[in-house]
C-alpha cells in the first residue's frame, strides 16, 4: 500500500468509492457570493456519482448548477487514532430530466432536514483521492 509523505495511506479509487458508500453524512464544499461555503448533508452513490437532495430555489441549488464543487466524507474513530477522509472534486449539476428524477426519486435518500427537497444535484467526480491513517501507521 502506498503513503503519503505524512504516513497516510492513500486509497485507490475503488477503496474511495467504498468508504463513500458507507458514510452517512458528508459536506459539499461550493461558491456563495463569491466566498466558500460549507454545507452537510446526506447523499447516495449512483453509479461512483454522490447524489443530494435539496429544497428548490436553496442556495445550494443555485450554487451547484454547474459548479466545480467539492465533497468530502471522513469517518474515524478517537480511541483506536484510526480514520479515513475521502474528496471528491467535480462539476455538480441539478437534474432535469424527468426519467432521470424519477428513477434518483426510488433511491434510499430521504433529506434530514425539514421541508421540501425537490431537486436532486449530482456531482460527477473529476478527482478522487483518499487517505487512511490506521493503527500503527509508519511514522512520516
Amino acid at each position: 500500500m502506498p503513503y503519503d509523505t505524512a504516513g497516510l495511506e492513500i486509497l485507490g479509487t475503488e477503496e474511495c468509492l467504498s468508504l463513500l458508500a458507507q458514510a452517512p453524512i458528508g459536506r459539499i464544499v461550493f461558491t456563495d457570493r463569491a466566498l466558500p461555503a460549507v454545507q452537510p448533508v446526506n447523499f447516495v452513490l449512483d453509479d461512483g456519482e454522490v447524489i443530494i437532495r435539496t429544497g428548490e430555489g436553496s442556495k445550494l441549488a443555485a450554487a451547484a448548477r454547474n459548479a466545480i464543487v467539492a465533497f468530502e466524507a471522513d469517518d474515524y474513530d478517537p480511541a483506536t487514532r484510526t480514520g479515513w477522509s475521502v474528496v471528491l472534486v467535480g462539476t455538480a449539476r441539478v437534474v432535469t430530466n424527468p426519467a432521470e428524477l424519477a428513477r434518483l426519486r426510488t433511491l434510499p435518500l430521504e433529506p434530514w432536514a425539514p421541508g421540501p427537497h425537490d431537486d436532486f444535484i449530482r456531482i460527477r467526480a473529476g478527482l478522487l483521492s483518499g487517505r487512511r491513517i490506521r493503527h500503527g501507521a509508519p511514522a512520516s
